[in-house]
């Protein structure tokens, strides 16, 4: 009780001391305090602002890691109070240490710990809000940098993994603050469930990882740090879905580029800059979007002009130049110095037929990396029936193989469409896709063959089917006599085993 008194009596002086000493003195008492408690403290702090200086204006980066570390490490394991929330932008519950508690954490062996700290602001309702560290004093000059490195690049990583990717596409206004729109991108394609060789997946995969782990290398030979890939192939052949699984798979946003609704090659300079680091830029066939390779070959013809002629067509030409897109500008975006605006951007043009792009556009060091997507192999088939069906093998794919080898190929958007609509009878779905590989055999409409309609594969009744598949080869090859002389000869010999394999099917299945 005496103690307890003696304590009430010490604070009472304390506070009286308050209100008479200078305001003054009275800090410098809590600095030596503060400076004695350190040097006997065996431990070293180091507090981490909000803001960086006075103004509360510039946002400390740091402050912003430490926040995103401490939600990758699952802090509500070493902390009692966490305040937790979600934003719009993202599908993740984030967890924030609540005011004056503690996270522990340990580094190379030794405790570490962060402390939450927000003071209110006198006259004010703004808060003050900053991390302290603790660490052991006699290690921090060893523990301290190499930390903070570790803790800036794992926050780097929970944040490129855990926030909402977008979608942007250029509203024609690029010469201002914003020239891009954007929603949240929420494509579901991946790697997993893309119809491609398995080859090629794992290609793509393996120069996709290389690139985005290739910050110091890049650095190290000279290069910027962007990757440039060409899609080419018949339409429904997968790109704009190999594009998404792309996105997802590095967890970049994509800015879909359309040039036509560029006005110059000054706004398409300022797009490129608006646009952030670890981005996807599409520009979606590529040679349908502008008359590009037409530049050149204007070009050509006014140099093999006479040359009292040439100085009026090099005027008419910068005329033409002015107010368009022209292929030096698209040229300077790709691979010139405005390219190098930003890091880890990788840079995807699409077409369907690569003869028709400028040769320029597709040389090494502006698309890297030429992907060819065409019909469906076998893999790709079994991959779509696995997605659309549920079904890792069924009695016909040997049927199907066959068909695939004899030039029966589709796209993967067509067997896409034929195994939606008839995702309700598995059975009646892989033999509609196999009518319309007969059908593509034969050189036949293959929509008359599912039906008379475009993709007409709902009145394919597994009935019907049989019936067709159980037709003799020379009913399959009623036409004109020339195109049936020149299928039989290929065609007939295939056709009776395939009808062999259907038969042999429907007896085990009691048909």
């Amino acid at each position: 009780m005496e103690i307890l008194s003696q304590i009430w009596s010490f604070l009472g002086l304390l506070t009286v001391l308050q209100n008479v000493l200078p305001t003054q003195l009275i800090s410098l008492l809590h600095s030596s305090y503060e400076s004695i408690q350190d040097f006997f403290s065996p431990y070293s702090y180091f507090e981490i602002p909000e803001f960086n200086g006075y103004c509360g204006v510039d946002v400390n980066d740091l402050y912003r890691h430490v926040n995103l570390y401490l939600n990758s490490i699952n802090s509500s394991s070493t902390c009692r109070r966490l305040t937790l929330s979600r934003s719009k932008s993202s599908n993740r519950i984030s967890y924030t240490v609540a005011p004056n508690q503690t996270v522990h954490d340990v580094f190379r062996g030794h405790h570490l710990s962060w402390t939450h700290q927000i003071d209110n602001v006198q006259d004010s309702v703004e808060e003050k809000r900053s991390f302290t560290l603790k660490l052991p004093k006699r290690y921090r000059l060893e523990l301290l940098t190499p930390y903070l490195e570790q803790l800036t690049a794992r926050a780097e990583e929970f944040e490129r993994v855990s926030r909402e990717r977008r979608l942007f596409t250029n509203n024609g206004h690029g010469s201002y603050e914003s020239g891009w729109s954007s929603v949240p991108f929420r494509h579901p394609s991946t790697f997993e469930t893309l119809a491609l060789e398995p080859e090629l997946k794992t290609q793509l995969m393996d120069d996709l990882t290389a690139f985005s782990e290739g910050k110091e290398f890049y650095h190290k030979i000279g290069r910027a740090w962007k990757r440039g890939y060409l899609l080419y192939g018949p339409p429904g052949s997968g790109k704009s879905s190999l594009i998404a699984a792309m996105a997802n798979f590095l967890c970049y946003d994509v800015y879909d580029l359309e040039l036509s609704k560029v006005s110059d090659n000054s706004e398409l300079r300022a797009l490129l800059i608006q646009t952030t680091n670890r981005s996807i830029i599409v520009i979606e066939d590529i040679d349908c979007s502008i008359n590009l390779t037409g530049d050149r070959m204007t070009k050509t013809r006014i140099n093999n002009h006479s040359m009292h002629k040439k100085n009026r067509s090099v005027i008419s030409d910068n005329a033409e130049d002015n107010g368009r897109v022209t292929l030096s500008g698209l040229l300077n975006f790709t691979d010139g110095l405005w390219s190098c605006c930003g890091e880890e951007k990788v840079i995807v043009f699409t077409t369907n037929h690569k003869d028709n792009v400028d040769p320029a556009l597709v040389r090494s060091g502006r698309m890297d990396m030429h992907v060819s997507l065409g019909t469906c192999g076998m893999h790709a088939f079994k991959v779509l029936v696995k997605n659309y069906l549920g079904l890792d093998s069924h009695v016909l794919f040997d049927v199907v193989e066959s068909c695939i080898r004899s030039g029966g190929i589709l796209t993967p958007a067509h067997i896409g469409e034929i195994l939606l609509r008839n995702r309700r009878d598995a059975d009646v779905a892989v033999r509609t896709v196999l009518t319309a590989m007969q059908g593509k055999i034969l050189g036949a409409d293959v929509d008359a063959i599912e039906g008379g309609h475009e993709y007409d594969d709902m009145a394919m009744t597994p009935e019907r089917i049989g019936r067709r598949l159980m037709e003799s080869p020379e009913n399959w090859l009623e036409g004109s006599p020339e195109k049936k002389k020149k299928k039989e000869g290929s065609n007939v010999k295939f056709l009776v085993r395939l009808r062999s394999l259907t038969k042999s099917d429907s007896g085990r299945r009691g048909v």
